[in-house]
């Protein structure tokens, strides 16, 4: 059974972010469903899983690879702002994270020092902080 799946999938786009992004809207419209009773969420998560599985088993990858290059420069912005989130999160544990109040550059102080007076690399302005 494995290999007819595999024989049935080659020549076919198969999936990638747009298409785990549209699944997973899928499911958020499932259980907004479960909650709203209106017949238009029922058409939403149709619509969402056919477009899904119409990418998946489509021959022509070309245009599904330039659909998933537009959503992924579309979240682009996004997911860079997650990831220094999460940066600047991990970087709590350890630093103290100032801004410039100059140029509003972020400047990372370790902590544990008492008042230290911190020079912005960017612009050079000096200001005191507690670490």
């Amino acid at each position: 059974m494995r290999e007819k799946l595999i024989r049935f999938m080659q020549g076919r786009y198969g999936t990638d972010q747009f298409s785990r992004f549209l699944l997973g809207a899928a499911v958020v419209c499932l259980v907004l469903s479960l909650f709203i009773h209106s017949g238009i969420w029922s058409f939403l998560i149709l619509l969402l899983i056919v477009y899904c599985y119409f990418r998946m088993f489509s021959r022509n990858i070309q245009k599904r690879y330039a659909e998933n290059q537009k959503y992924l420069q579309m979240t682009a912005g996004l997911s860079r702002k997650w990831a220094v989130f999460k940066r600047d999160m991990a970087a709590r544990k350890t630093h103290h994270i100032y801004k410039c109040p100059k140029c509003r550059q972020k400047i990372r102080i370790p902590k544990g020092h008492g008042k230290v007076a911190v020079r912005c690399p960017k612009c050079g302005t000096e200001f005191i902080r507690r670490s």
